[in-house]
């Protein structure tokens, strides 16, 4: 079975480290409202992700899910551990440990298939090119394609860990 180019983790240069910590510290200004777009759009996009959330499962109105303090919290708790990795990219151990707790923690108590992540990650890059079109460059893209497949990466490789079988 051929893997998909973005499955794979690429080593991501210093000068697209750069690039993925200039945009991010744009977009981390609006965390929040970021964040919520973001898990708007996913969930919009992919609603059978909503099963995972007994608190906003059965909204279907994207400005109910706006309003909602549960869905903002969890916007919140997503963009801070994207932050700990981006601020982390020169730190490959600390991005690994951040990313294998957020796997085990979706693998063991909350029962997520992984593939929300892949979806997840690539709503993400969705929402920041569209939200910063300027910064999202040809080249910008491609780091953020790399930084994209090394999320999915390490946390799949946390739910292999914990020997995840769906």
């Amino acid at each position: 079975m051929e893997i998909e180019r973005w499955e794979r983790s690429e080593e991501i240069s210093d000068a697209e480290k750069k690039v993925i910590q200039e945009i991010w510290s744009r977009v981390y200004a609006n965390c929040e409202d970021v964040g919520v777009s973001i898990l708007i759009r996913f969930f919009v996009n992919f609603p059978s992700a909503k099963q995972y959330f007994s608190q906003f499962k059965h909204m279907e109105d994207p400005l109910e899910m706006e309003r909602s303090l549960q869905l903002r919290k969890h916007a919140r708790r997503v963009m801070g551990a994207i932050n700990t990795v981006v601020e982390n990219l020169n730190d490959s151990e600390k991005v690994s440990s951040v990313l294998a707790l957020v796997g085990k923690a979706h693998a063991l108590k909350h029962k997520v298939e992984p593939i929300y992540f892949k979806k997840l990650t690539g709503v993400m890059l969705e929402v920041i090119a569209e939200e910063y079109p300027n910064d999202f460059t040809p080249e910008a893209h491609g780091a953020w394609t790399k930084m994209k497949a090394l999320i999915y990466t390490h946390v799949t490789a946390a739910y292999k860990e914990v020997g995840w079988a769906q």
